[in-house]
């Protein structure tokens, strides 16, 4: 496989704007770990933009990655004990070290817990059970980790199935049949159709692995056709010429969003036809824009930056400690009185210069390159020993 740099590039901004959406997640009126006293009705309008498409985006890029991944790997355990280092040693640690002071804020802001950080994490947050309400210990943001390592070992079990040269060549001619031309838009959009109008509407997501319908068939079917679409140049050619009809569909499905979330505001109830027509707008939305968005990446962004090979490598260290970083620095400005704007620039500042830091710092130290979800370095060799890719 050829990289397709188009796709890092989404990466990398599927994740800034994840960031940019947490730290949004302050000033909404949804629930989050901590809120500012400045929270507006209209924030929810320009978050609804991303709601619909974001996390998904992130799994189809992750399917499509680990296409490639597996066939630098030599064989399927290798594949397997390579992504559950580089998965699973950064969640326990996430969430043993990064993530607690999270759940903190939120009973110190929320609930009235008069404890310390420290006593909290040391006498509390290791129970393994709940406090007013909360699940302790947890992974918060970093569920992401979590159902992404479920998905690639369902995907190591799919291709031990078709491990052989002609299962494979069956599999790639299928995947091409199902979303050549407009199958592309029509398969995927019906099966969203389904997921949000008939199966589970106005149903929300967990995160708690276990019981999370929605999520999963939101998220592993993505990360199933981004991993098909790694080696479907007639998909690709397909979304290609599609993404401008595609980038129709995902504004009219936002359209019609904002028209119910203006027109039914606050606790105002909306009638059950409105609702379906939400849940149905809502999945146009979704598939619109991905496939708007990698037609994009096909079409502009496919080729090399000298910029591109570090922000790839950073945007996993910058998700893992994102979110406490918002948290803290929000919790610390509760007090300070300053007015919205002036919160949402520092929080967006202290956020990314907090995941500089983090990212720095870790890539530097050797025995912490693994816990934030980096490759260990290699061994020093002779400059005339060539390097492996």
């Amino acid at each position: 496989m050829q990289r397709h740099y188009g796709m890092d590039w989404l990466r990398i901004g599927a994740f800034g704007l994840l960031i940019l959406y947490h730290v949004g997640m302050v000033f909404v009126p949804w629930n989050y770990h901590v809120k500012s006293t400045h929270i507006h009705d209209w924030t929810k309008l320009p978050m609804l933009a991303l709601n619909a498409w974001r996390l998904s985006l992130l799994f189809v890029v992750s399917g499509y990655a680990s296409r490639a991944l597996i066939g630098r790997s030599a064989g399927l355990l290798a594949f397997a004990g390579n992504r559950s280092a580089r998965l699973l040693v950064p969640l326990v640690f996430g969430m043993a070290v990064i993530v607690p002071p999270q759940p903190w804020v939120e009973l110190v802001t929320k609930h009235g817990l008069d404890a310390s950080f420290p006593t909290f994490w040391w006498q509390d947050y290791f129970r393994f059970t709940k406090m007013h309400g909360l699940d302790l210990p947890t992974w918060n943001h970093l569920w992401f980790v979590a159902y992404l390592w479920v998905y690639t070992m369902l995907l190591i079990v799919l291709a031990a199935l078709v491990r052989t040269p002609r299962a494979q060549a069956l599999f790639d001619r299928v995947f091409a049949k199902s979303f050549w031309g407009v199958g592309v838009l029509v398969v995927p959009l019906a099966w969203l159709l389904a997921v949000h109008v008939w199966w589970f509407p106005m149903k929300g997501e967990t995160h708690a692995l276990f019981g999370d319908w929605i999520a999963h068939a939101n998220y592993l079917p993505a990360f199933l056709f981004g991993f098909g679409l790694a080696r479907s140049e007639k998909t690709m050619a397909a979304i290609a010429r599609l993404w401008p009809l595609a980038t129709v569909l995902a504004l009219a499905g936002y359209g019609v969003v904002l028209w119910a979330e203006t027109g039914w505001p606050g606790g105002t109830p909306a009638p059950r036809w409105a609702l379906r027509l939400y849940s149905g707008a809502h999945a146009v939305q979704q598939w619109g824009a991905i496939i708007a968005l990698i037609g994009v990446a096909e079409r502009w962004l496919n080729r090399d930056r000298p910029i591109r090979a570090t922000l790839t490598e950073a945007v996993f260290p910058f998700y893992i400690i994102h979110q406490t970083v918002i948290v803290v620095v929000m919790f610390w400005l509760l007090g300070a009185g300053l007015p919205g704007w002036a919160e949402f620039a520092i929080l967006v500042g202290a956020t990314v210069a907090g995941c500089l830091a983090f990212y720095l710092g870790g890539r530097a130290v050797p025995w912490l390159r693994p816990l934030i979800g980096l490759r260990r370095r290699p061994a020093p060799r002779r400059l005339r020993e060539p390097a492996l890719v």
